[in-house]
């Protein structure tokens, strides 16, 4: 008998390199020509988020697409640890601006609206971790459960 592993991504959601099994698909981010792959069931805080960012962070759509959501890999630097990305939970926002292990690549106004908007989206910001800074990252920190609550909360 075959044996059935399940994955998640640190976040405790399904991961899968099969988009289909864990409801990956492409959601548009109003005012922008971008579109980011996540989780259907996260989608509604994740455009919300990505929408916010656009207008009160900084523009997202400009110049080269450095943005993305959905990837199964694992995380960057490790060979053991699944991404938050593999489960369609995390977006990268502005990359070449913000690359990985650099701090301070957003001003304090800017570092203070991210910080309000990931409040409203219960969501974790990389700019906040305390190794190596990723301040382009940005990824659900809630429970399906909580989740459910926080769309219902926010109206979307």
């Amino acid at each position: 008998m075959a044996r059935i592993i399940e994955l998640t991504s640190p976040n405790g959601w399904p991961a899968s390199e099969d988009r289909k099994a864990i409801g990956i698909q492409s959601f548009a981010i109003p005012g922008t020509s971008l579109k980011i792959a996540c989780a259907k069931d996260v989608a509604p805080i994740i455009v919300a988020f990505c929408k916010e960012f656009h207008e009160l962070v900084e523009p997202i759509d400009q110049g080269q697409l450095d943005d993305w959501g959905y990837a199964f890999r694992m995380t960057r630097g490790s060979d053991k640890v699944l991404s938050n990305h593999s489960s369609g939970t995390a977006v990268d926002l502005n990359a070449l601006k913000h690359p990985l292990g650099k701090s301070n690549t957003f001003n304090k106004e800017q570092c203070n609206i991210i910080t309000l908007l990931i409040t409203k989206y219960g969501l974790a910001w990389g700019g906040h971790y305390k190794k190596r800074k990723d301040e382009m990252h940005f990824e659900i920190a809630l429970t399906k459960d909580l989740v459910i609550q926080k769309i219902k909360q926010l109206g979307l």
